[in-house]
């Protein structure tokens, strides 16, 4: 069977004992990229997944099973249950949706993530220069800037397919987007009529999708089953169908499906020397590594650091500093939902066409910290079992007459302006190990608490506010929208192992090296320093390239 231009057969299979010279645990947004980047030039990589690989030609709508029984996401009803919280003084329960909510699949979260994709601003990397402390907060500096990652960001768009044009708003880059926009939407035109109207700026909505044929990859077919699927054309630009392929076709990169690891091994000078893991038939096996690099995403890595200690790191390896799994961000949010007179059928393509960012910078006027954007797409997706459950208006009957009324009408003649917002780091989120709850492995299930701050929870009614005026400028008939309250479940997991230069304030520094174990790299969404607006995904895969070209110069220096 052919898989990225070699055969299964020609893919390598590392011995266990001995040691490769990078294992890689996770394949997502910054896992596929690294593999790429480090087997290309010239290192041995085993890349360890807990999900199934899951080949183009085998996704599909299935809405129960996916969008309603979670199939991609396992967790819960897989067997590794997490806890939720909203504060120490509360007992964690177990909630029916995953609060840490991510794919397990080769690839990761890129497979079924909608692809909306922003780069950060200038301004992202030095708020606390620009604005000081915020109470109750630890808002802080990245040890980087724009202008260095500027150029990753360009390799992004480049190499994994960005479909876009350039926006007043925007920070500067040094090459233009490869491909043209996505034809826009209904709810696009809406927006941009309700905007203008306001004396607002609507500008193309980038996303990594392909709007016309790319890298030997099919375009978009406008099937409307982005968010939360995965993509049976290719068209969206997950590591599966970019990185991966192209790891594997060099013949030094192997990748373990169905791996979960369970813990980090140091020898006796405190160096990763081997990570353990339960393969597809749970059995406990170990893979010896030169240099370990840990990308399983901002709620996985903190807890494979917290499960991996030991006498010489009592409190988790890589946690001197005690910030490991500390300073959750998930990103606020706000909707509000409009009806039409007319048809929009906007069910159809990608999810969003056209965004606002006239709001993403902070602005102390408004008395809160905070920015974001507004964009426009239908419900979720293509689901018509998930309109039908939680996309209805507040005043719809739930059986009968009415009901089938509205749904028929809402479907087609609806859109969403959905607000994304920041989320300020704070000490009280965090991810921990729950004390009493295990998988089925014995390992200690994920324990996440979690309550948003004031700031970007207002941030996020002020948003819901432009919004509700937008769409009725644009002509809706009819708008509600969903209370502002604290977020339980976080698609974007940020910011639990950050990055910096002080060892006491960080995990890892700037080039993503953990500052107590020199052979241990973490880079995934936990590097974060602050948490952007809403899109977290192009900064991850940019910081991944980025680590990649110097994790191999440190390599090929004998410095690892």
């Amino acid at each position: 069977m052919a898989r990225g231009g070699t055969t299964m057969a020609e893919q390598p299979r590392f011995p266990l004992r001995e040691a490769v010279d990078f294992v890689i645990i996770g394949s997502g947004s910054a896992g596929g990229i690294l593999a790429r980047e480090l087997s290309v030039a010239g290192f041995s990589v085993v890349v360890l997944e807990q999900g199934r690989y899951r080949r183009t030609h085998e996704f599909t709508h299935d809405e129960l099973a996916i969008a309603i029984n979670d199939e991609y996401l396992g967790g819960q009803r897989g067997g590794d249950p997490q806890t939720f919280r909203h504060d120490a003084s509360e007992t964690a329960g177990v909630p029916e949706i995953p609060p840490a909510y991510y794919a397990r699949m080769v690839g990761g979260s890129s497979v079924h993530f909608s692809a909306n994709f922003w780069r950060l601003r200038p301004s992202d990397f030095k708020e606390r220069s620009l604005l000081g402390p915020v109470e109750n907060a630890d808002l802080a500096d990245w040890p980087l800037d724009y202008e260095e990652l500027e150029p990753y960001y360009t390799r992004v768009d480049w190499e994994i397919g960005v479909s876009g044009a350039p926006g007043p708003f925007d920070p500067p880059r040094s090459r233009p987007y490869p491909l043209p926009p996505m034809p826009v939407k209904s709810s696009g035109v809406l927006l941009e009529r309700g905007a203008r109207e306001l004396g607002l700026h609507p500008q193309v909505a980038p996303v990594a999708i392909l709007s016309q044929p790319f890298n030997n990859r099919a375009a978009c077919v406008h099937c409307g089953f982005c968010m939360g699927f995965g993509c049976e054309m290719g068209a969206k630009s997950s590591t599966l169908v970019t990185m991966i392929p192209q790891a594997e076709a060099t013949g030094r990169c192997e990748i373990r499906p169905q791996s979960t690891v369970h813990r980090i091994e140091t020898d006796a000078r405190g160096r990763a020397s081997e990570v353990l893991y339960y393969d597809a038939s749970d059995r406990e096996q170990a893979q010896r590594a030169k240099a370990v690099i840990v990308a399983a995403n901002g709620a996985e890595t903190p807890r494979l650091m917290l499960m991996s200690g030991s006498e010489r790191f009592p409190d988790g390896l890589a946690n001197g500093s005690g910030l490991v799994g500390r300073n959750l961000m998930f990103n606020a949010h706000s909707s509000t939902y409009a009806w039409f007179d007319q048809p929009l059928n906007d069910y159809k393509s990608v999810q969003c066409s056209r965004i606002v960012h006239d709001f993403y910078e902070a602005d102390p006027k408004r008395g809160f910290y905070g920015g974001g954007a507004i964009d426009a797409r239908p419900f979720l997706s293509a689901s018509p079992i998930l309109y039908a459950l939680t996309g209805l208006p507040p005043d719809t009957p739930r059986w009968g007459a009415g009901f089938k009324r509205d749904l028929a009408y809402g479907f087609t003649h609806s859109m969403m302006l959905a607000a994304s917002t920041t989320s300020l780091a704070m000490d009280r989120n965090n991810i921990t190990l729950d004390p009493k709850l295990t998988d089925r492995y014995g390992r200690p299930a994920m324990r996440v608490t979690y309550n948003d701050h004031p700031d970007d929870l207002a941030m996020a009614t002020f948003l819901q506010d432009w919004a509700e005026r937008i769409a009725e400028a644009a002509g809706a008939n009819k708008t509600w929208r969903n209370p502002v309250g604290p977020e339980t479940i976080g698609a974007h997991l940020l910011g639990t192992c950050r990055m910096g230069d002080d060892p006491q304030r960080s995990v890892v520094d700037r080039y993503h090296r953990s500052h107590e174990v020199p052979n241990l790299f973490i880079c995934d969404g936990s590097s974060m320093v602050t948490s952007g607006r809403g899109q977290p995904t192009m900064t991850i895969m940019a910081l991944a390239f980025r680590a990649a070209q110097h994790i191999g110069e440190f390599a090929r220096r004998g410095e690892i």
